[in-house]
């Protein structure tokens, strides 16, 4: 995956699920669906989940990001940060899984 740096967060749809779309360093776009967003170690990040154009995940890879918004500008586009340190990705992967065992434990049957 080519990393993103301080991308904002821009063209939000308001559809049955919430995107959005990233431009990766090599110029290609892509559109992500919003699964979450997660707190790890009083920092935000952000799970997505990379769509073809038909809006569908081939190969259900999710992609971890900090997540930013400005407090001081409700107006501000948040922004998305490559997450370098390893430790700390591995620290989101981890409260994704258990954010996805909760909404597991949660479902209806």
């Amino acid at each position: 995956m080519d990393k993103q740096e301080n991308t904002p967060v821009s063209d939000i749809e308001q559809d049955e699920e919430m995107t959005v779309e990233l431009e990766l360093d090599d110029g290609t776009k892509v559109n992500c669906a919003i699964i979450t967003i997660l707190t790890v170690a009083e920092k935000d990040y952000i799970a997505l989940l990379p769509m073809d154009e038909n809006g569908e995940s081939t190969d259900g890879e999710v992609w971890f990001y900090e997540y930013d918004e400005d407090e001081n500008d409700v107006n501000a586009e948040p922004t998305l940060t490559y997450i370098e340190d390893d430790a700390v990705y591995e620290a989101v992967a981890d409260a994704f899984d258990e954010f996805l065992d909760n909404e597991e434990f949660d479902a209806p049957e």
